[in-house]
């Protein structure tokens, strides 16, 4: 017995010993199989990724020098971002969408225009809308494809900046009009539409009565519905059926859209849920032509990040105050002056277009540097100056030609209309006429950075620009205060479920 039970004693711990080495094979295996399911995810998901990066296309941000984006006093930049719904209808999916086959392979026309503004400190974000039937100059531009080059284009509809070489000279004109940096654009053509309107699973709209756009074809009831598809183009493509029938109150359905977008994004929890965010990917990916700085889904993604904090509260959206363009008044706009111009410096200022936020903070001090050496002074009578009109207001370099006579100027000279729009007020002189360039100044009650010295100009001129709409002396321009959007700008806040008004022409 006690050889027995020596012997099963000797035996247990080598059972005991071969079960646990049958475990660890076990989790050796376990921890092998796991790792390759990690690997395999890990691979399978860089490649999706890889694909999904592989569906975007992507160009060239500006086709002209937008310089550099200027920090506040805290250090952060705001974040602009053009969207351009594009009329393109160069595949079999657009056309049967409603385009019109005379047009495939057409100039293509950005025919939604918005600029998306989210302040520095990401609290607070404007929409705002230029009417696709705006006069504007638009710049030179080369097609960074072709090389096709585009002369400038005075007074021309904006809408035709797209087919100047494409989105970046969109971006260009917006930034001649509005001295704003633009740091990204986004461009939608209608199936883009449809695939969007589909992946975010339909939009909530409402209208004030039943209403049928026979050109977009929309037909809904009066009341609420949650459009998708197909259906939302026809919403964002309804001209006629809305408001007065023109592209100006487009502009508001347009804004009612892309705000309920939001909010429902938010309500769904889409913004702050990777998965979703990426369940959207595919779809976005396919839709939407970007800037070469948002050529990958984690670009993307990471922009997403950076919108998830506004509030739809604090989303303000307005139309560019506007006004009939004396040469075709029936037909086209210009931007209002004065108005318009306030309401661009208040995005460059990163001013909230709302009232319930702080002030932006003011610009960083500008380095300093060494005195400017005194000038000396020029007898009026013998400053020769031309005055050239870049505001869009008639009339506005005879005023001030006649004002700087009756201010001793004897040899000013009314240079009549300025060859492009100008947005701001300039001076310009040669390097040897800084004296007299100075003296006007003075008498006009112009900033010292409205004085800028170029080589190559025969005598100082000024240019008047849309900052200066009236008045013979350059106003003091004070910063707007946060919700000081002018009067004439029609305003929205994205937290608003408003109605689009149906054009009564078109209900039944």
């Amino acid at each position: 017995m006690t050889s027995n039970r020596t012997t099963m004693s000797r035996r247990a711990p080598r059972r005991q010993r071969g079960r646990g080495a049958r475990r660890r094979v076990l989790l050796r295996r376990v921890a092998l199989g796991c790792g390759l399911l990690v690997v395999l995810g890990c691979v399978g998901g860089w490649g999706y990724v890889s694909y999904l990066d592989g569906n975007i296309r992507h160009g060239a941000l500006s086709l002209g020098d937008q310089g550099a984006a200027q920090p506040d006093a805290s250090g952060g930049t705001a974040l602009n971002i053009l969207l351009i719904g594009s009329d393109t209808r160069d595949t079999a999916a657009d056309l049967s969408l409603g385009g019109s086959r005379s047009s495939v392979g057409g100039p293509a026309h950005a025919d939604v225009e918005m600029l998306l503004h989210v302040s520095a400190d990401r609290s607070n974000a404007s929409l705002i809308s230029i009417p696709r039937d705006t006069m504007v100059d638009i710049p030179a531009c080369t097609d960074p494809v072709t090389g096709k080059v585009y002369p400038e284009s005075p007074h021309e509809q904006i809408t035709d900046s797209l087919s100047h070489g494409g989105p970046g000279c969109t971006v260009y004109t917006w930034h001649q009009l509005t001295g704003i940096h633009i740091d990204h654009f986004m461009m939608v053509d209608f199936g883009g539409v449809v695939s969007m309107a589909d992946a975010i699973g339909g939009v909530p709209v409402c209208t004030t009565a039943n209403v049928a756009d026979p050109y977009s074809h929309l037909r809904l009831t009066k009341g609420d519905h949650v459009i998708r598809g197909v259906q939302a183009l026809e919403w964002l493509r309804s001209r006629h059926g809305f408001g007065d029938g023109s592209d100006l109150y487009r502009t508001q359905v347009q804004h009612m859209y892309l705000t309920s977008m939001m909010r429902q994004l938010r309500s769904a929890g889409t913004l702050t849920d990777p998965a979703r965010i990426l369940s959207l990917a595919d779809a976005a990916t396919r839709a939407v032509t970007v800037d070469d700085g948002l050529d990958s889904v984690g670009s993307l993604v990471g922009l997403a990040d950076q919108l998830k904090s506004v509030a739809p509260d604090r989303l303000t959206t307005v139309t560019m105050p506007y006004a009939a363009d004396p040469t075709n008044p029936k037909a086209w706009v210009i931007p209002m002056p004065g108005d318009a111009e306030r309401l661009f410096a208040m995005v460059r200022g990163d001013v909230p277009l709302d009232s319930h936020g702080r002030p932006a903070a003011p610009p960083a001090p500008a380095p300093t540097g060494p005195s400017t050496p005194p000038v000396p002074a020029v007898p009026r009578a013998e400053v020769r100056i031309t005055v050239e009109n870049g505001s869009g207001v008639p009339g506005r370099a005879a005023e001030l030609t006649a004002e700087l006579r009756g201010l001793g100027f004897a040899l000013v000279r009314n240079g009549l209309n300025a060859p492009g729009h100008q947005r701001a007020t300039r001076l310009l002189y040669a390097p040897g006429d800084r004296a007299s360039a100075v003296a006007v100044a003075g008498a006009l009650h112009l900033p010292p950075d409205a004085l800028r010295q170029l080589a190559g100009v025969r005598r100082p001129t000024l240019v008047i620009g849309s900052d200066w709409p009236m008045g013979l002396l350059y106003p003091l321009v004070m910063t707007p205060s946060a919700g000081a959007v002018p009067t004439t700008a029609p305003v929205q806040n994205g937290n608003q479920t408003a109605c689009a008004k149906v054009n009564p022409v078109y209900t039944w």
